[in-house]
């Protein structure tokens, strides 16, 4: 491609949307300072220092952000997978709070390692991903529908299997619950994710694990997968037309259940890498309304725009305002609410990333028309108004030839004269 025909910088899809999304982070920080004020004018500049700075106090705190980061980008891929191939994974609740149950089902009751642990983590949100999937591609229900269903069914299901199996907590491993021990602690301590190679920058945390360097490579996997393999591309045709998709020669059916079982196995994993720290117990009774990491990542895959690459800087940012929210009662005179109406600011705002890509784009295509426009201005009005087909002036009529006359020949076998 010569250098004339390239694309402008500030024109280029990914640029776009990095713009819109950092224009949305920091409209939305800014609406957070004026409600910082309106509150308590003396404490706003603190309280802002606080939510921004918190995360970053000491190396303990940003290994909570990076540890509580990775659930929230495994759902952000999650959701964000879906959309890429035309799909509304709003199940991802559901299907995290399946893949924590998996997970803790085979480390607990089983008594396998953590590999193990994290793959059923990702089959059991498959499983339960599939059905929205099926729903969709077979008798052409709307998978929101069957998405929220099956989150209160598998939110539930999983408290009626917990209920009757008291091994599953810390209590049935001689644990009390002021202990606030894990029963996976007790239970089964080579189920627990490795710290990594660079538990020592964090001062051997006992936030910090791989979950998060599992989290990025899913990220990339995920961009190749998108962009650069058949499947992929397969997957996206379906999503933007599933009956041009067939007509193509392309299984729409397949494919489309395979998404959600895809983005399901993301979501399973998100609760998987959560609860395989070892450093939260999975207690039934607080499961009485749907996990938030599974909306969250929607918030995430938004603000994102769907980038796999994207989400794991969202989910980091999305992580860093969860912690400070904690921290900004302790810190200021505010509640630790304020950060979700900042986080909300911020993921309404989000929405309009698609407007300003419009905006940006529309002025592409105003450029163009006004580049035409000045070529075709040269033209004469002659060879304007001359029709395309009509036969030039100078060159004279020329008759055409008669066709020899060919003699019409006996048909075989007839008789001859």
């Amino acid at each position: 491609m010569s250098k004339q025909n390239k694309q402008p910088l500030l024109q280029r899809p990914a640029v776009v949307g990095v713009l819109a999304s950092l224009l949305s982070i920091v409209v939305g920080l800014v609406l957070g300072f004026v409600l910082l004020v309106l509150l308590n004018p003396g404490a706003a500049v603190g309280g802002m220092r606080a939510m921004l700075a918190t995360g970053f106090s000491s190396m303990d705190k940003l290994g909570k952000v990076l540890y509580q980061a990775a659930p929230l980008m495994m759902c952000g891929l999650s959701v964000g997978f879906a959309f890429k191939t035309g799909l509304f994974n709003i199940g991802a609740s559901g299907q995290y709070t399946m893949g924590a149950f998996f997970s803790l089902l085979c480390a607990i009751q089983f008594q396998m390692p953590w590999y193990v642990c994290l793959l059923a983590g990702a089959v059991g949100g498959a499983i339960w991903g599939v059905f929205p999937g099926l729903f969709k591609a077979y008798f052409n229900v709307n998978e929101v529908i069957t998405a929220i269903m099956f989150n209160w069914i598998g939110m539930y299901l999983v408290n009626l299997l917990l209920a009757n199996m008291p091994n599953m907590l810390a209590s049935g491993w001689g644990a009390s619950n002021s202990d606030r021990t894990a029963a996976l602690n007790v239970a089964n301590p080579g189920a627990i994710l490795p710290r990594g190679p660079f538990a020592a920058l964090f001062g051997n945390s006992s936030w910090i694990n791989i979950s998060i360097i599992i989290t990025i490579i899913f990220a990339i996997l995920v961009w190749v997968i998108l962009q650069k393999t058949t499947f992929g591309y397969e997957l996206k045709a379906c999503g933007a037309n599933r009956h041009a998709a067939r007509y193509a020669g392309i299984h729409d059916r397949r494919n489309i259940v395979c998404s959600m079982a895809i983005a399901g196995a993301m979501a399973g994993a998100a609760g998987a890498l959560y609860y395989l720290s070892g450093n939260t117990e999975f207690f039934w009774t607080t499961y009485q309304s749907l996990p938030s990491e599974g909306f969250d990542g929607i918030a995430v895959a938004l603000l994102a725009v769907n980038n796999p690459i994207g989400v794991i800087f969202t989910g980091i940012f999305m992580s860093l305002l969860s912690i400070a929210g904690l921290q900004l009662t302790n810190l200021t005179a505010y509640n630790e609410y304020i950060t979700d109406v900042i986080i909300s600011v911020i993921v309404y705002l989000s929405a309009f990333s698609l407007l300003i890509q419009m905006m940006l784009t529309g002025r592409k295509k105003k450029l163009v028309v006004e580049a035409n426009k000045t070529t075709t201005a040269d033209i004469p009005a002659e060879a304007e108004t001359q029709p395309l087909d009509a036969p030039p002036e100078d060159i004279p009529d020329i008759p055409m030839e008669e066709a020899p006359q060919v003699p019409e020949q006996p048909e075989e076998g007839g008789e001859q004269a």
